[in-house]
């Protein structure tokens, strides 16, 4: 019962750790609308960004994890067409 218990619990976790990326709504413009991934990332770079790992997640967000100009880790949502800020968490 108690490993019963045990895994219900971890699974729990697991789907809820999986929920969060999902529940990130950037944008419902169309695709053709975004800023190119390229120029996107070369204009973080420019503001003195580190993008360890890019990606567009189903939210339709730019997501990166890398450092910020000041190098603290971060874990950046930006709306691909303006490049606003949705969620930011500095680790």
């Amino acid at each position: 019962m108690k490993y019963l218990l045990l895994s219900v619990a971890v699974s729990l976790a697991a789907l809820t750790g999986c929920a969060k990326e999902s529940e990130v709504q950037c944008t419902t413009a169309a695709k053709d609308t975004w800023q190119s991934e390229q120029s996107f990332k070369d204009n973080l770079i420019a503001e003195g960004y580190t993008i360890n790992e890019f990606k567009v997640t189903p939210g339709n967000c730019y997501e990166i994890y890398g450092t910020d100009a000041e190098q603290n880790k971060v874990e950046i949502y930006f709306n691909p067409v303006d490049s606003a800020v949705v969620k930011k968490e500095t680790k």
